[in-house]
């Protein structure tokens, strides 16, 4: 009677997460799109490379957030061999997005960032 609860609790925590990777995907998005229109306005020749740079990270922030929302849940809530495997592909697509984001904003591996001086 009293894991009921705690399930429940976990539940709200893993809703939680993931409408806080929504709304920084989204609200990072929107604030992006914003500061790219004005700086274009001002002629600044970088306002393309900007947008793209902060979208790239705010996307990457999101994705922790919904990866942990995943884990949380699949592991917690419903831990079956069917959720297992559909919590390791999810991860698996989230590491290549968030991999060929920074390959796109960094010009290198994740990996590589440091030793390129980007750290």
């Amino acid at each position: 009677m009293s894991a009921h609860p705690i399930i429940e609790a976990i539940e709200l925590i893993v809703q939680g997460l993931q409408i806080l990777g929504v709304a920084v995907i989204s609200i990072a998005f929107l604030y992006a799109t914003i500061r790219a229109v004005l700086h274009s306005q001002q002629r600044k020749p970088d306002a393309y490379d900007r947008l793209k740079i902060f979208v790239g990270k705010s996307l990457q922030l999101g994705l922790e957030f919904l990866v942990a929302s995943d884990i949380i849940g699949t592991v917690t809530v419903a831990p079956t061999t069917q959720g297992l495997v559909f919590l390791a592909l999810l991860i698996l697509l989230r590491t290549f997005l968030s991999w060929s984001i920074t390959v796109e904003n960094e010009g290198c591996w994740p990996w590589q960032v440091a030793s390129h001086g980007k750290a």
